[in-house]
């Protein structure tokens, strides 16, 4: 089934009801995963040959190295469709719109911060809420909810949380355009109305880092990364808003699907042609989700810089770039307008795209990988062979190598912190039960991933960072 294109590249050939092939970017390890994912009833490969049946889509259903099953829609999977012919999904977005991650710069090394790692986690866990249904101090009215799903970040920003240089190097600046806030249920905006700055659960993260290994001394020059740099990840989404949003269209895109007579694969992978109004209704839905997502992040930005700023003078807390995983947007590529899904996959823009901000552009996007807390994380770039072969996308993280549900019949969420602080991490966590889903161990080894990529030339690496505290739900 899997046919061997280059070293760090596979194909599953165009068969059946296949409009197009499915491309994997993966070594041997991964596609033996694929390999055994198969003979699974919850199957990636499967997915993405589902993917690939779908009406409008161009070139390819794309795997990138993280892939592993998701709802109807493989994690790390990515679908551009044709705007007249094609359709959007809503397992190519998921429930978690535009979970993403943002990376803050803090003009500190390692020998500042690691005397006082433990009072500076302690700092965080208190400001940052974190945790299944956990609230902030933001309280939004409808009216206030509405502007902010139009607004984004910026929205944030004018409420004096943050700075406006920290949209300039976020993705699209921190908003999208044509979100449509009627599109959004009233259940869903209840949701959201104390949801602005917090980091929710699951695999959601406030992680101090510290960097520990530079591949690319320009790009990281450009980014401004040096050894020993101490930077601040923060990886959450659109939190209670984004999940109702999906829980809400799943059965609208399911009559839609009926409607317009589209085959259904999996009862996840419903959808609506693009142009037609349901699928506008969607799209619009999902851009406020989003727009959600970009001030969450934006807020958590303002109470992290907080932190710093009261325990070191000399902290200068700065965005190095902010980018989402759970999409679908509006692109050129090749000159021809698609609309690219995106699940549990970055954006990754190569050197020379306008959408890059001017400092980066003639490096190339900075990309974030996420690790585990238990072993290390990447910055990456895009290049342009990543935007010819993978729509400007790649892999956001280690990927999944088990599910939740057995990760905490394994792991021992106390026992994994206690053994994490021996090892000099500090993990401030809401549940044990959380830590243990996130296991290291129920990973990827993040490195085959990384240079899975990086060896195709999707992606090029510039930094690798290990963690030094970890904020958990």
């Amino acid at each position: 089934m899997f046919e061997k294109i280059s070293e760090n590249k596979w194909s599953i050939r165009k068969k059946g009801e296949m409009k197009v092939p499915v491309i994997i970017y993966g070594d041997d390890y991964i596609i033996d995963e694929l390999r055994k994912d198969y003979a699974r009833d919850w199957s990636a490969t499967r997915q993405l040959i589902n993917v690939a049946s779908l009406q409008g889509i161009e070139k390819a259903a794309l795997a990138m190295s993280d892939v592993h099953p998701g709802y109807g829609f493989p994690i790390g999977g990515v679908g551009a469709f044709d705007v007249e012919t094609g359709v959007t999904t809503m397992a190519g977005v998921g429930f978690d719109i535009n979970c993403g991650v943002r990376t803050l710069t803090t003009g500190l090394k390692y020998s500042d911060v690691k005397p006082v790692i433990g009072e500076l986690m302690n700092e965080l866990f208190k400001a940052v809420p974190a945790g299944l249904g956990s609230k902030g101090d933001i309280n939004l009215s409808v009216s206030q909810i509405d502007e902010l799903l139009v607004q984004g970040a910026g929205w944030v920003v004018e409420k004096s949380y943050g700075i406006t240089s920290d949209l300039k190097f976020t993705e699209d600046n921190g908003v999208v355009k044509n979100a449509l806030p009627t599109a959004v249920s009233l259940k869903a905006k209840q949701r959201q109305y104390k949801q602005i700055g917090t980091l929710g659960s699951g695999n959601h993260y406030l992680e101090v880092q510290r960097v520990t290994e530079v591949f690319d001394e320009k790009s990281a020059k450009i980014f401004g990364l040096s050894i020993d740099d101490v930077i601040v990840s923060i990886h959450c989404g659109s939190r209670g808003l984004g999940h109702q949003i999906g829980t809400d269209y799943l059965p609208f895109l399911a009559k839609a699907s009926r409607k317009y007579g589209l085959k259904v694969f999996d009862k996840e992978l419903v959808g609506a042609p693009i142009n037609s109004d349901e699928g506008r209704q969607y799209i619009g839905a999902v851009n406020a989700g989003i727009n959600c997502a970009f001030a969450n992040r934006q807020a958590i930005t303002h109470l992290t810089r907080g932190v710093f700023e009261k325990m070191f003078s000399e902290s200068s807390v700065k965005v190095l770039y902010g980018v989402g995983h759970n999409t679908a947007k509006f692109e050129k590529h090749d000159g021809k307008k698609l609309l690219v899904h995106r699940k549990g996959s970055t954006r990754a823009f190569g050197p020379g795209c306008k959408e890059v901000p001017l400092k980066y552009r003639s490096t190339g996007q900075p990309v974030i990988i996420g690790g585990t807390m238990g072993t290390h994380s990447y910055i990456l770039r895009g290049t342009k062979l990543g935007m010819s072969e993978t729509f400007g996308s790649a892999c956001h993280g280690a990927g999944r190598s088990m599910s939740r549900v057995q990760a905490k019949k394994k792991w021992d969420g106390d026992v994994l912190v206690k053994s994490l602080a021996k090892r000099g991490i500090i993990v401030k966590a809401h549940s044990f039960k959380g830590v243990a889903e996130e296991a290291p161990g129920a990973y990827k080894n993040v490195d085959s991933v990384v240079n899975a990529m990086h060896n195709a030339g999707v992606v090029s690496k510039v930094v690798k960072m290990v963690p030094l505290g970890v904020v958990k739900g």
